[in-house]
């Protein structure tokens, strides 16, 4: 019975009692029961194999750095910025790209601009939202279009060098929203006479929805459509971008809009590029010549 109150209160069965330990600093013991130095352990020298006059590669050279290169000194790192464009040669962010113009903003005026390009079947237009492209001016550049004063005519097709995304972009974009408190592209409707346009109002206007988008087909041309809110009324609009009408198509839907027209789309919608179309039966045209994302 003692014995047994004595194991419980006292010592496990089979065990001995552990040691106090000593005053001051504990120290560990080795793998083999030796105690460990006080200090850090050194690492142990680079020693070449047997039969090998190499010495063995440096653990800090192995984890990626180039060779010639010391792993206390990083590599230097590759710009990835450009060149500048050469000399005649302007820089652009494309916006929509179309078979009439290409949209984009000038990077040297952060103005928009309409470029426009002679396509060739070789040279289709296949530019991206959001691609760099360098192109030159033409001698005669045509600004002479009352309906489109920010078309610019180039020579040959814009080549693109890169893309631009992230703050840069958001930031230059910002600065190119259209007002909300008057009408789109400077009337109402959706159509206006080109007769009675004189240079005085935008051909392209960069939107931020406060509803929508919805895109749907009208059933009576077959023609794909968006509605969409500002808070001063409600658009009605063709639309002309290649890549939202072969979402809808291949939705098999009527209409998309919210989480399904984003799953279609592939990102979600955070800007409509509004164009005003050439002159079609004496009338020149709204539409959406673009869903972007937020760069």
């Amino acid at each position: 019975m003692s014995a047994g109150l004595e194991d419980a209160e006292g010592e496990l069965p089979g065990r001995s009692r552990p040691q106090p330990a000593s005053p001051g600093r504990r120290r560990g013991r080795g793998r083999h029961g030796a105690p460990r130095s006080a200090g850090r352990r050194a690492r142990r020298p680079a020693v070449a194999p047997a039969g090998h006059d190499t010495p063995v590669e440096p653990p800090a050279a192995r984890r990626g750095a180039p060779s010639g290169t010391s792993a206390a000194e990083p590599p230097p790192r590759r710009s990835r910025r450009p060149a500048p464009p050469a000399a005649g040669t302007r820089r652009y962010l494309v916006l929509a790209c179309g078979a009439e113009d290409v949209a984009a903003v000038d990077l040297t005026t952060g103005a928009i601009v309409r470029l426009r390009v002679a396509w060739t079947d070789d040279q289709p237009p296949d530019l991206s939202p959001y691609d760099l492209v360098d192109a030159t001016p033409a001698e005669d550049p045509e600004r002479d279009d009352l309906a489109q004063p920010e078309a610019l005519t180039v020579t040959g097709v814009p080549q693109a060098i890169g893309s631009l995304r992230g703050r840069q972009a958001r930031r230059l974009l910002r600065h190119l929203v259209a007002p909300t408190d008057e009408h789109l592209l400077g009337f109402p409707g959706t159509s206006w006479p080109y007769w009675e346009f004189d240079g005085m109002r935008p051909s392209v206007a960069l939107v931020v929805p406060s509803r929508g988008p919805l895109v749907f087909r009208r059933r009576a041309d077959d023609s794909v459509w968006a509605r969409f809110g500002s808070p001063r009324s409600d658009i009605w609009i063709p639309v002309e971008d290649r890549r939202a009408i072969a979402a809808l198509w291949a939705a098999r839907r009527d209409r998309l809009s919210g989480k399904d027209l984003d799953a279609a789309l592939g990102f979600r919608v955070n800007y409509l590029l509004v164009t005003l179309s050439r002159p079609r039966h004496g009338h020149c045209y709204k539409t959406v010549a673009a869903f972007l994302p937020r760069p």
